[in-house]
């Protein structure tokens, strides 16, 4: 059980906060002209990204009072369900269709994002898994076979919507927790080989998949189709300089730039708040890993930690992808800026995992 309570880690909920003010901020700047076109409302985006951080606010401090055992007792049930609500998704008539993906499940512009949910769930089992399993981690039949053939379980299941990004950071996330545990780094070579054949054939079986990757390489091949979001991305952050044009001024977002509140919202911040704006987010974002961290490396039990760590590293991946994407360093995978992009989905979940985060810190030794 967790040791005597203490105070939860102050600067964890300072960053937090800190980086939802600056989300809430450019979520408006991006979105208001697009939301004034389309609904009539500049705010449209804003109010919906506001009442989701409030609902997120409110479950980060409740789960910040459950001691994180409670994600070891109800690990298994936690997870059925969001596999129940992963196979929900793909019947027509429930899921709903955005973008070319049946991820979602709701009522107009309120719905929930299944396969965001099952990171936390995933991330709770396997912590539950590898603390009872550590002294198998290094055999493949009790220890390696049994993760990691949840973990593609769930994969596929994402894969089905599709959903390439959402199901890359999960796979990360769990591959992380499971090397952190103590498991064979040649098991490891061996299954990145096979990952990265895996990934081939994943792109090679879905044509915009392979246009994805074509843009990637030379962009202005076709500067009106695959290649035009990471293009209008790279003209906001190039005119951005040190200082950027000021909050607001953004030029991409007038319609150069596809939905800038989403995916790409990082281009617009760069171009308004410039090179010093951009780089004050990342190190909010770095002092958040090391909070983080430390809390992992400070945790009372193998189960805390492995926690902390899966929820850490679920962060830090889904930050690096999209900053990577936005920059022209990756292919588009549609993966959000944690904390910064517009979705209730991602926000509200990202939100509660700094709530579990917290209540490991009032037990570790900081």
């Amino acid at each position: 059980m967790p040791s005597k309570k203490s105070n939860p880690d102050f600067l964890l909920i300072m960053v937090t906060l800190a980086l939802l003010a600056v989300g809430l901020m450019m979520v408006y700047s991006a979105s208001a002209i697009w939301a004034e076109y389309k609904f009539h409302d500049a705010f449209y985006f804003a109010k919906r990204q506001f009442l989701f951080a409030g609902i997120g606010i409110v479950a980060m401090f409740f789960i910040m009072r459950i001691d994180y055992w409670t994600w070891r007792t109800w690990a298994k049930l936690i997870l059925l369900i969001c596999f129940v609500l992963l196979i929900l998704v793909l019947i027509p008539g429930i899921g709903m269709v955005r973008n070319g993906s049946r991820s979602w499940i709701g009522v107009g512009a309120f719905s929930i994002q299944p396969s965001e949910f099952i990171k936390l769930a995933m991330i709770a089992f396997l912590a539950k898994f590898l603390s009872e399993n550590q002294k198998h981690i290094t055999t493949v039949k009790k220890g390696l076979l049994p993760s990691l053939g949840l973990t593609f379980l769930a994969f596929g299941m994402i894969m089905l919507q599709p959903d390439l990004g959402t199901a890359t950071v999960m796979l990360g996330t769990c591959v992380v927790m499971i090397f952190v545990s103590g498991a064979r780094v040649m098991h490891f070579v061996m299954l990145g080989l096979m990952g990265i054949a895996g990934f081939v054939a994943l792109i090679i079986s879905a044509p915009y998949r392979m246009e994805r990757i074509t843009s990637f390489l030379d962009p202005w091949q076709d500067a009106l189709g695959s290649g035009f979001q990471i293009i209008q991305s790279l003209y906001a952050i190039g005119p951005g300089g040190l200082f950027g044009l000021g909050l607001g001024q953004s030029r991409q977002k007038f319609f150069y730039l596809p939905e800038p509140q989403n995916d790409f919202i990082f281009a617009i911040l760069s171009e308004e708040l410039g090179f010093i704006g951009g780089t004050f987010v990342l190190l909010l974002f770095a002092l958040l890993l090391w909070r983080g961290i430390r809390i992992a490396l400070g945790a009372p039990d193998l189960f805390g930690s492995f926690l902390a760590v899966g929820v850490i590293s679920m962060i830090a991946i889904q930050v690096m992808i999209n900053i990577s994407v936005v920059t022209g360093l990756m292919p588009v995978t549609g993966i959000t800026l944690p904390f910064i992009s517009y979705g209730g989905s991602s926000l509200t979940l990202m939100l509660m995992a700094v709530g579990v985060l917290l209540n490991i810190s009032r037990h570790a030794r900081l």
